[in-house]
């Protein structure tokens, strides 16, 4: 089983950036898209970005704004967050196949 640690998140206000970082404890395959998940209060889990050797999706609520990146080497995905808007504020989990980290807390205020 692969442990998923995530570091970063945080509050930050309307307009400024932040960063997230995901880890694998075990080595992962490339062909497996990796990346993050959000669920705000109320509502359902949603893909925000994830990135494979493939292919890279992004939520058309997030493009522009958000990018993902991922260290092949180092099993580690990011997500570089711009212009942050109060309805980002959720709890942002990182994913890979089937595995979750425990989530991190992200708070926009206006």
């Amino acid at each position: 089983q692969v442990h998923l640690v995530e570091f970063g998140g945080g509050l930050v206000q309307a307009g400024g950036s932040l960063r997230l970082s995901c880890a694998a404890t075990a080595p992962i395959s490339s062909q497996y898209a990796m990346g993050w998940y959000r669920q705000a209060p109320g509502k359902q889990r949603e893909l925000v970005a994830s990135t494979s050797r493939s292919r890279t999706d992004y939520a058309e609520s997030v493009k522009g704004r958000f990018t993902v990146s991922r260290d092949y080497a180092g099993n580690i995905v990011y997500l570089q967050m711009n212009s942050l808007k109060p309805e980002d504020t959720a709890v942002y989990y990182c994913n890979y196949n089937l595995n979750w980290g425990q989530g991190t807390q992200v708070t926009v205020s206006s």
